[in-house]
């Protein structure tokens, strides 16, 4: 959407209804859209209702007066960004957003729409001390008004154009956010989930010789997996102003950080939720993202690097091949763990199921020590084969795994009825399916 000040990458909305004219005209946007259905590429827009910039020439004082925000600014102005609140209370205002929403799915075809900010929407005191914002008219903290307004978004969204995704960047425990609002939900399809990410990117940060200290950090997210349809988000906010980028964050040497980040997206391809991955992850930056420059494309010429991006390559089209990774995605009969408590080995090891019951099994060990003749716990007996090994050779690794497959006889383990003697490579993520 059009924006003036570029270092806000786009969040500054001022036309609502242009796309950012810098890049070219509506219609080269329809014919980007094209492009990227032809090839089988989905389009996701951000979108930004939850404030607006102060600028005297777009939607600020539009008439003079306070028309699209409130007046007061204990409602109307946000603390944090300097911009403006929509006043949601108007029905102008919100006839101004559900039109604007369709208009992007309807007039570009879109396939869905990130929500920005929604924590911010529905909160009254969002950022604000005591005294800084103004109860509702129940004496709460809720901003019902917003609520209200979300609820009818995906209501007019789903109806009316069926098949979009709506996905809300909400970072609280607010309750039914993906749940329908027939149920009393917001009725998005998805929600961030933002514990997960902040849990699992500490326990990765830690070295391997104090996981064991930090082991539930990588088990908590699937007590709550099932609350909401969840996006597993790896995205901008975690690569900028100082938090440095994915692959710089993780502690040893260059091939320990490497590997370490191809573990990472192992277990993150393979966890209940959709993934998101955030530009230059694919390509293992070193340095923080920045919207004043490209990515740094030479890195490819590095086979390490190439190594990462074959692996998310990979990946991405494993879980295609795998139904066990997506059909059964947001219920808890498509999980089970096999080992959750190894915390001294830095290992985690569990088993998701397609609509039909065919398992596939991630083991992730977080240790750079190969551990040979582990005894793993199976749902089925039989022959397992390695369809993905991020220590493989072609992603750069040190190719250790189990290349001949494995053999599961019936000696139960960890309440699974077989089990099964496998190698695990060095800071590695396998995923094994029965042959």
């Amino acid at each position: 959407m059009q924006h003036p000040y570029a270092p806000s990458w786009g969040y500054q909305v001022s036309g609502y209804f242009a796309p950012q004219s810098t890049f070219g005209s509506p219609d080269d946007f329809r014919a980007l859209v094209d492009a990227f259905h032809a090839a089988g590429i989905g389009v996701l827009l951000d979108w930004v209702p939850a404030h607006f910039p102060r600028d005297e020439w777009a939607l600020a004082r539009f008439d003079g007066t306070a028309l699209y925000e409130h007046d007061d600014p204990r409602r109307g102005a946000h603390p944090d960004w300097g911009t403006l609140i929509f006043n949601l209370s108007r029905h102008e205002v919100r006839n101004f957003l559900l039109a604007n929403a369709l208009y992007w799915v309807r007039e570009f075809h879109a396939d869905g729409l990130r929500v920005d900010a929604v924590a911010s929407m529905l909160y009254l005191d969002y950022s604000r001390e005591s005294g800084e914002w103004m109860p509702n008219e129940q004496g709460g903290r809720e901003n019902l008004e917003a609520v209200s307004f979300l609820r009818e978004l995906n209501e007019v969204l789903h109806a009316r154009e069926p098949g979009v995704a709506v996905i809300a960047e909400e970072s609280t425990a607010w309750p039914g956010v993906s749940r329908p609002t027939s149920m009393g939900g917001l009725g998005f399809t998805f929600k961030w989930n933002m514990g997960w990410m902040n849990d699992t990117l500490s326990y990765a940060e830690h070295e391997p010789v104090h996981r064991r200290f930090h082991h539930d950090e990588l088990t908590f997210s699937l007590v709550y997996a099932w609350d909401e349809n969840f996006v597993l988000p790896l995205s901008h906010d975690e690569v900028v102003h100082g938090k440095r980028s994915l692959l710089s964050k993780l502690p040893g040497d260059r091939w320990q950080q490497l590997a370490t980040l191809r573990a990472l997206y192992g277990l993150m391809w393979a966890h209940p939720g959709k993934q998101l991955l955030f530009m230059g992850g694919e390509l293992a930056e070193w340095g923080e993202w920045s919207e004043g420059r490209s990515l740094d494309w030479p890195l490819l010429d590095d086979p390490d690097h190439a190594g990462v991006r074959a692996a998310v390559r990979d990946l991405n089209a494993t879980y295609r091949a795998q139904p066990a990774l997506w059909e059964v995605d947001f219920r808890p009969e498509g999980f089970a763990w096999l080992v959750g408590d190894a915390r001294d080995e830095n290992v985690i090891a569990f088993a998701r199921f397609s609509a039909s019951g065919s398992p596939l099994v991630c083991v992730v060990n977080f240790s750079p020590v190969v551990r040979e003749d582990w005894r793993l716990p199976l749902p089925r007996g039989g022959t397992w084969v390695e369809v993905l090994n991020t220590d493989s050779r072609f992603y750069a690794g040190s190719d250790v795994g189990n290349g001949l497959g494995l053999t599961a006889d019936a000696s139960p383990l960890h309440g699974q009825p077989f089990s099964a003697r496998v190698t695990l490579p060095p800071l590695a993520t396998i995923w094994l399916v029965p042959s």
